[in-house]
């Protein structure tokens, strides 16, 4: 008997095994496709809408909304989780990430969605919006439910969150403009006071695109190296001799305004652009120390303004302080930080402090006074100097007040073994007050000399040993040209 053979044409079911090249092709396309569309609809970490979900959602909302129907976009951002992970783990953030999803999930309706479109962003749909008030009051509570503590493998997690919002129709009738502005108000929170919220305004939209215009400026100075430096001395009281200089960076913007410390440094430490800028004034610095010498006497200190980011970035510091000593007188160098930063227990105390006192470096405490310091963490305190704030010298003859205060900062500078040096004289009373009311040894101020750039002409030598008659430094013409050489010199030292 021939053997049995299996039919030719089988219709019965086939396992996956007997399935055509072609038709297996086809079955897993169908299966990533599947894939592709579910990893597109749910965020993996916290199951809430992707970015593309919420767009759509939205768009679908504005198609259908009948006249005086309004729906409210929220744009919620987690304030310093950067820190978190940092400072924790990355396990950490993510396990933060889900609980911030859970808490503004427990806040939301059935008719609102929350979508998670980034990192540590959200973007949470109200919908409907009857009055005002109502919404106010939830975006209250989101606030609120963020600044509880979050407990995650052991830890217990504090954070906050800045929340922008807008509102259809007052504020866009598109996705795109209703989540850029409710973007612009987040922002505006962030800068103003993190952990709180803000509704979009038409005069935000002006004053936020301001300060892009600002940013992108600022950005294109760093890039072309458009700054130049001044210098402020320091003045022993006694003899009017200048015993050292502060240097100031100035911005001399496009269209040829020279901007002040205060119009672009605060930004600049905000959007981590702080760095080149301090590489640009300590080698300007040490430029310039050769021409101060020449024109002022040898031995005097140079001063640079550090921020209090900075001053714990050891990785930064360790790179300042190669330039310094590239220089062959590091021991010149004066690092002026804030009194925030210098009494915080932070790898600026533990690193860079003894790394700054291996090579002669001193530091001294900017504006201090106004910090929010204990004296049992002033008492830890190591720096050389203390730089005694302007709100408490200004008219100090009139001020029974300010004089008690100085009086105290006096005592515990001598405890501390600190030199001080008194901010913003700029009258002869303040002058005589200090000579004879205090033993401060040094001062700082208008009444000597503002803030000059060394291509004018010796400023200083104008009727003392200070000038103090003179008149601030006037940029002649050609200093736009000195600053471009500095600036290209510069260049040339840092690309090697």
């Amino acid at each position: 008997m021939a053997a049995a053979t299996e039919p030719q044409n089988d219709q019965g079911p086939a396992d996956e095994a007997e399935l055509s090249p072609t038709a297996l092709t086809i079955a897993v396309r169908k299966e990533v496709e599947h894939e592709i569309v579910r990893r597109a609809s749910i965020d993996e970490l916290t199951g809430l809408a992707t970015r593309a979900v919420m767009q759509e959602h939205v768009e679908g909302l504005l198609r259908g909304k009948r006249k005086g129907e309004r729906f409210a976009l929220a744009f919620i951002d987690l304030d310093n989780f950067k820190h978190v992970n940092d400072y924790y783990s990355h396990a950490i953030g993510d396990g933060l990430i889900v609980k911030v999803a859970q808490r503004i999930v427990r806040e939301t309706r059935e008719t609102d969605l929350v979508a998670r479109i980034s990192g540590d962003e959200f973007v949470l749909v109200i919908d409907p919006v009857y009055e005002r008030e109502d919404l106010h009051g939830h975006i209250n509570r989101i606030l609120e439910q963020m600044k509880k503590p979050f407990y995650i493998e052991g830890y217990e997690v504090l954070t906050s969150a800045s929340i922008g919002v807008s509102v259809f129709p007052e504020h866009g009738h598109s996705y795109e403009v209703l989540r850029r502005h409710a973007d612009r108000a987040m922002y505006r929170a962030k800068t103003e006071a993190k952990g709180s919220a803000v509704f979009f305004t038409l005069g935000m939209s002006q004053i936020i695109t301001a300060r892009m215009e600002m940013e992108q400026r600022l950005r294109l100075a760093i890039h072309d190296r458009r700054f130049c430096c001044a210098f402020q001395p320091k003045v022993d009281i006694r003899t009017e001799e200048i015993v050292g200089f502060e240097t100031l960076i100035r911005w001399r913007d496009e269209d040829g305004t020279i901007r002040a410390p205060g119009d672009f440094v605060g930004l600049a430490t905000e959007l981590g652009l702080i760095d080149p800028i301090t590489e640009y004034v300590a080698a300007e610095a040490i430029e310039s120390m050769d021409l101060l010498d020449g024109l002022y006497g040898a031995g005097k200190t140079i001063s640079i303004n550090i921020a209090a980011k900075q001053a714990g970035d050891v990785e930064f510091m360790n790179s300042l302080v190669a330039t310094f000593c590239e220089s062959g007188r590091p021991e010149r160098f004066m690092l002026e930080v804030t009194e925030d930063a210098i009494v915080a227990k932070s790898p600026f105390q533990t690193h860079v402090l003894p790394l700054l006192k291996k090579h002669g470096i001193r530091v001294s405490i900017d504006d201090f006074g106004t910090g929010y310091s204990s004296l049992s963490a002033l008492s830890d305190l190591t720096a050389d100097e203390i730089k005694i704030d302007r709100s408490f010298i200004t008219e100090i003859h009139l001020r029974p007040r300010s004089q008690h205060i100085l009086k105290t900062i006096e005592t515990l500078g001598h405890a501390l073994g600190m030199s001080m040096v008194a901010e913003g004289v700029e009258t002869a009373e303040e002058l005589a007050y200090l000579r004879e009311h205090s033993s401060i040894p040094c001062v700082q101020g208008y009444y000597f000399a503002r803030p000059f750039f060394l291509d004018d002409a010796d400023p200083l030598r104008s009727g003392s040993s200070t000038g103090r008659h003179a008149q601030p430094a006037r940029e002649r013409p050609d200093t736009r040209n000195h600053a471009s050489r500095n600036a290209t010199r510069s260049s040339r030292r840092s690309d090697g």
